[in-house]
């Protein structure tokens, strides 16, 4: 790294830094405009609400974005660089195209560094904040929310093992306890073993359920058994926090807890998993965008145009967007369909790789 290795490298980071709390302040204004009216409900104090809410939705919008915000950075500040000709005068001097990338690299590859410990560890914690306050304030308050919301959305349907099935219904999550609970053991395409309660209820003190009023019927080839039991104890491997519809879930675990859940529920052959895992993959595909999105940002701005910064900048705009709705599409096609998860999250990476590298051969250098 040389002088003006750094002279590049400290304008990158001061332009991200300074688009970051830019846009920091531009998405506050409007979030709490959108927001005012709720904010006055919750009774809280303005220094309340950012503690609790504002403290994890900055950073929140800083994950979402920080991919925009090194793409911006690098194309303003390259541009006004290729404007007053420093870009010409660097290549005159003997630098070739290549070593001048260096820095470009070097800050995208920090960045991206930064982005994946973030999104791994801090980020979630960040949503975690946020989807408390959301939850506990405005989610609640939500007309709109709640007739979306089924007639059964505390119903519950787990895979304990290979062949044990458990249904719960009415569950509530203050009291950790519910109206109707079965419980079945299949074998091939038989039932062996069923199991009907009235009541089942979390017990702290043993860490188990307790049933009331149970009915057991034990299948075999020649008879059936039934047994009646007014309570019964039931140790069973599902814990009251996993009885819990939680729409931010994936947003708020650190990736390795992600990846314990998914491998859980997958053991469980629990369905609808492919938001987690696009959402998984993604936390490793969104920090290698930042690099990619620094070449590009480099090779549009790194030549001198009659349109000057306005034209890098509207080129900019419009490849970034059209990174943003590839990456929606292939989310969705994952989410809603039978597109791979891995693919999905890296299927935008991928194909601007390859409108990376064609742009790459096609500047003069």
């Amino acid at each position: 790294m040389h002088k003006l290795d750094w002279y590049i490298l400290k304008r990158f980071l001061v332009t991200f830094f300074f688009c970051m709390m830019l846009f920091m302040v531009v998405a506050v204004a409007v979030d709490s405009s959108e927001k005012a009216d709720d904010f006055v409900k919750t009774g809280l104090g303005t220094g309340q609400i950012i503690t609790q809410y504002y403290f994890g939705f900055v950073p929140y919008i800083w994950g979402l974005l920080f991919p925009l915000f090194v793409f911006i950075a690098v194309i303003f500040f390259t541009s006004r660089m290729a404007t007053r000709s420093e870009i010409i005068a660097i290549l005159a001097s003997g630098t070739s195209y290549n070593r001048m990338l260096r820095p470009y690299l070097v800050g995208g590859l920090l960045l991206g560094t930064a982005l994946w410990f973030g999104d791994r560890y801090l980020i979630p914690k960040a949503n975690e904040i946020r989807s408390t306050f959301q939850t506990n304030y405005i989610d609640k308050n939500d007309p709109t929310k709640n007739i979306r919301e089924s007639s059964c959305n505390n119903c519950f349907y787990r895979r304990l093992d290979s062949i044990t099935y458990v249904g719960i219904r009415d569950y509530d999550t203050a009291t950790m306890g519910a109206s109707h609970f079965f419980m079945e053991k299949v074998k091939g395409d038989k039932v062996i073993y069923n199991l009907r309660a009235n009541g089942i209820k979390w017990d702290p003190p043993t860490r188990k359920w307790k049933l009331t009023n149970v009915l057991e019927r034990r299948v075999d080839s020649m008879k059936e058994i039934t047994t009646a039991s007014p309570t019964m104890t039931l140790n069973i491997g599902l814990k009251p926090e996993e009885l819990r519809k939680d729409e931010y879930l994936k947003d708020r675990l650190s990736t390795p807890a992600l990846i314990a859940f998914i491998n859980r529920e997958e053991s469980r052959a629990t369905e609808g998993l492919n938001a987690l895992k696009v959402e998984r993959y993604r936390r490793t595909a969104t920090p290698f965008a930042v690099l990619l999105l620094t070449l590009i940002g480099t090779v549009i701005a790194s030549r001198k145009t009659r349109g000057g910064s306005g034209m890098h900048l509207a080129i900019g705009i419009i490849t970034a967007a059209l990174f943003i709705v590839s990456d929606r599409f292939s989310t969705v096609f994952a989410t809603k369909g039978s597109f791979p998860p891995l693919l999905a999250a890296w299927l935008p990476n991928i194909a601007f790789s390859i409108v990376a590298f064609w742009m790459y051969k096609k500047t003069p250098k």
